[in-house]
């Protein structure tokens, strides 16, 4: 059976992403023109490099603009369950640049700490790796809270792209203000411990796409939700068995419902239809759900190969 979402709704949520990756884009336009004009007049390599380091980042960025763009297209006959995988596979993407980057960054404090630096850094490189920080971390809670929100991979990844650049910027900063007071070693010291904190939020921005590409199960609280709602509905004994998987910024549902097996097919399909809407009207992150209908007086074994 077959109730489709409101498109007014779904368009509204992919709209909204679409605006956050915008933002998103042109702010972190500004700032790498900032990091590398103060990293080269401030004779900061560490600042400079953290405005390579946001060229790289448009990558990611793209990455999830295209992937927004792509996911918010409607199910086709090649694609019977929609486009929102596309979301999963640019946060794998994202999550690779995001090691890249550290990866460079760790390389980098290494060779700086094995070459030194002799000359200081100016002022005017300090405040810009303060200024990186502020607007990163902003990003960041601007797009994990709207990532969040619609239950977006894509936002997610980026938004935890976004904490990364912000946590590079807090090492440039100690370094670079380390540097400008005399004591140099900071700055690869502290560029090379924020490459650990890097990898670890590149692994898990990477195992939770993956658990999503995986067919992984949406949380329990999630699931008990939509149980409890499915037997509440007039005609339902009881929910036989419920699987989900993420679709993007959807859930699909697979629902089992036990019923009266004297019911007619229509009054079944009543009921089914009615616990749909139910699910539809509760939860805006569910974009569709698939029922099946058994005889709760018979015992019965699903037939599967999986």
């Amino acid at each position: 059976m077959n109730t489709s979402m409101a498109p007014d709704h779904r368009r509204e949520r992919f709209d909204c992403a679409d605006r956050v990756i915008r933002i998103g884009f042109w702010m972190n336009s500004l700032l790498m023109a900032l990091k590398l004009s103060a990293g080269s007049y401030g004779n900061s390599e560490a600042v400079f490099a953290d405005g390579l380091e946001s060229a790289c980042d448009f990558i990611a960025i793209m990455a999830s603009w295209i992937a927004i763009r792509m996911g918010r297209q409607p199910l086709d006959g090649k694609h019977p369950y929609g486009h929102g995988r596309a979301e999963s596979i640019s946060a794998v993407f994202v999550s690779l640049v995001i090691v890249f980057t550290g990866s460079g960054i760790l390389f980098q404090a290494i060779r700086s700490i094995l070459e030194g630096n002799p000359d200081p850094p100016r002022l005017v490189a300090v405040l810009a790796a303060f200024v990186t920080i502020g607007v990163k971390e902003w990003l960041y809670r601007f797009s994990i809270a709207v990532g969040s929100r619609l239950e977006s991979p894509a936002l997610t990844a980026l938004a935890k792209d976004h904490r990364k650049d912000a946590l590079t910027s807090v090492a440039t900063l100690i370094g670079v203000s380390g540097a400008f007071f005399g004591f140099r070693i900071l700055d690869p010291i502290a560029a090379g411990l924020t490459a650990f904190f890097i990898f670890h939020i590149g692994y898990q921005t990477f195992r939770a796409a993956a658990h999503d590409l995986m067919d992984g199960k949406p949380p329990e609280p999630l699931i008990s939700s939509i149980i409890k709602l499915a037997e509440s509905i007039e005609g339902v004994e009881h929910v036989h068995e419920i699987k989900g998987r993420r679709s993007g910024q959807f859930i699909i549902v697979d629902l089992k419902l036990d019923m009266d097996p004297e019911m007619t097919v229509k009054m079944s399909h009543d009921i089914a239809t009615k616990v749909k809407r139910a699910i539809f009207k509760r939860f805006s992150n569910v974009g569709d759900v698939m029922i099946h209908i058994n005889p709760h007086d018979e015992k019965h074994k699903d037939l599967t190969r999986l």
